[in-house]
């Protein structure tokens, strides 16, 4: 029995990692983690514990049997353009990826969605540094849908 909660865990996490950031200008390697936590809790996704083929988490009701790869970015004030997502498995056995965008506090703000086909087109049809699986951010946006806002909620599915 654990004596600590996922959620107590998980907002303790959220602090320590943007009072590091404040106070280092470093970031800790935690947002991966917080993003799956987040997306499952949001979209209620169930959370693999053993992750295999880059995949984080299995998708229920409007995603049932999906296989969801979950990456995450925190956008700052001060954080410059140009801003990458971290390298996705291309040879995994996923279906979507979901984009976890998280504010300076590592709090959620909004959730992109993109299939397989549409990553991989935007991966193979770029430059040399998108061949080994990055994308930024802004072009992972334009290529997924939005699913979810902190303001508005779950947005209709496409």
């Amino acid at each position: 029995m654990n004596i600590y909660s996922i959620d107590k865990l998980i907002t303790e996490t959220r602090r320590v990692a943007a009072e590091f950031r404040r106070s280092t200008g470093q970031v800790l390697p935690v947002s991966g983690e917080i993003a799956r936590y987040d997306a499952a809790k949001i979209l209620g996704l169930t959370v693999c514990e053993q992750r295999t083929g880059g995949v984080d988490a299995i998708g229920n009701g409007d995603r049932e049997g999906q296989r969801i790869q979950v990456k995450s970015r925190v956008v700052t004030q001060d954080k410059k353009s140009g801003a990458r997502i971290g390298q996705l498995n291309p040879n995994g056995d996923w279906n979507t990826v979901l984009l976890v965008i998280m504010d300076q506090d590592y709090e959620p703000c909004e959730i992109y969605e993109a299939t397989r086909e549409e990553v991989q087109e935007a991966i193979s049809s770029s430059s040399s540094r998108n061949n080994r699986g990055a994308l930024s951010v802004a072009k992972f946006k334009i290529i997924s849908w939005l699913v979810w806002t902190r303001e508005t909620g779950l947005e209709s599915q496409r």
